[in-house]
C-alpha cells in the first residue's frame, strides 16, 4: 500500500512542505504516479523517513543525516541501535537534572539539605553529555577513549568551588580573547595571558597536560566551525597565540 504526501504528513506529524524538502535533498524520495503529479510513499520510504526524524530529534543537521544515510556501509538496524543509545543517554541526563531539581526544591521548602555533590552532579552530567554530542567523535578520534573517560571522571569529581572556578575562568577567557584579537598581535602580553588562561582552563578537565596535545587541540579548533563558533569566530587567533606561547616555553 502506498501513501500520499498528505497521509504521510498526518502519520508522521510533519508538514507536506518538509516532506517535499526532504525529497529535494534526496533524503526521502518517493516514487511518482504515472502523470508525475503525486508523490507515493512506500513502506520502505516510511522506514527511511522514521530514521531521518529520529536523527532530527537528536539534533543532527540534514547535511549530516544525508551523509550518514548515503554511506555505503549504512545499516538501518545499526542506525536505530545508535539512535536508541543516544536517546537513552539523553533520558538519563534529563532524569539526573530532574533529580537535582527536585532535591533543590525540597531543600528550598526546608525538607532536606543538599550536599555539594548533589547540587552540581546533574549539571556536570549535562555538560559532559552536551560536549559528547557536539565534539565527542572528534575528541575520541584524536585523544582516545581512555583519555576522554578520565577527563569525564575528573569533571564529575569536581566540587562546587572548582566547578564554579572553571566556568568563571572560561567566561573570562572568552572576554580576554576578544580584547587580544583586536590588537592583531599574537605575541602581545594580552595574547600571552589568553594562552596561559586557556592552559589553566584545560587543566580543570585534562588528567595530565602536555604541550603537544595543547597545540593539536587549538589547531583542531580552526578546522571545525563548531569550535570556532564557541570561540566567537576567533579560533585562529587563539591557535596562533597558544602556539606562540608554547614556542616560548
Amino acid at each position: 500500500m502506498d501513501y500520499t504526501i498528505g497521509e504521510v504528513a498526518q502519520l508522521a506529524s510533519v508538514s507536506e512542505r518538509t516532506l517535499r524538502y526532504y525529497d529535494e535533498l534526496g533524503l526521502v524520495c518517493p516514487k511518482r504516479d504515472r502523470g508525475q503529479l503525486y508523490r507515493l510513499y512506500s513502506k520502505e520510504d516510511l522506514k527511511r523517513l522514521q530514521t531521518v526524524l529520529f536523527y532530527r530529534e537528536l539534533d543532527f543537521d540534514l547535511a549530516t543525516i544525508k551523509a550518514i544515510m548515503e554511506d555505503p556501509g549504512f545499516s538501518t538496524l545499526q542506525a536505530l541501535e545508535d539512535q536508541r543509545k543516544r536517546l537513552l543517554a539523553r533520558r538519563n541526563r534529563l532524569e539526573s537534572l530532574l533529580r537535582t531539581l527536585e532535591t533543590t526544591i525540597a531543600e528550598q521548602r526546608g525538607e532536606r539539605t543538599m550536599t555539594d555533590k548533589e547540587r552540581f552532579e546533574g549539571l556536570k552530567k549535562n555538560l559532559i553529555e552536551e560536549n559528547e554530542k557536539k565534539f565527542g567523535k572528534e575528541i575520541r578520534a584524536r585523544y582516545g577513549e581512555e583519555t576522554v573517560a578520565k577527563s569525564n571522571a575528573q569533571m564529575m569529581g569536581m566540587d562546587e568551588k572548582t566547578y564554579n572556578e572553571m566556568n568563571e575562568l572560561g567566561a573570562r577567557l572568552l572576554e580576554k580573547l576578544v580584547e587580544a584579537e583586536k590588537t592583531g598581535d599574537v605575541y602581545s602580553p594580552l595574547a600571552r595571558e589568553v594562552a596561559m588562561m586557556h592552559k589553566q582552563w584545560l587543566a580543570y578537565t585534562w588528567p595530565s597536560y602536555n604541550k603537544e596535545a595543547h597545540a593539536n587541540l587549538v589547531r583542531m579548533y580552526v578546522d571545525d566551525e563548531r569550535f570556532n563558533a564557541y570561540y566567537l569566530g576567533k579560533a585562529a587567533f587563539l591557535r596562533d597565540a597558544v602556539l606562540a606561547y608554547l614556542n616560548e616555553e
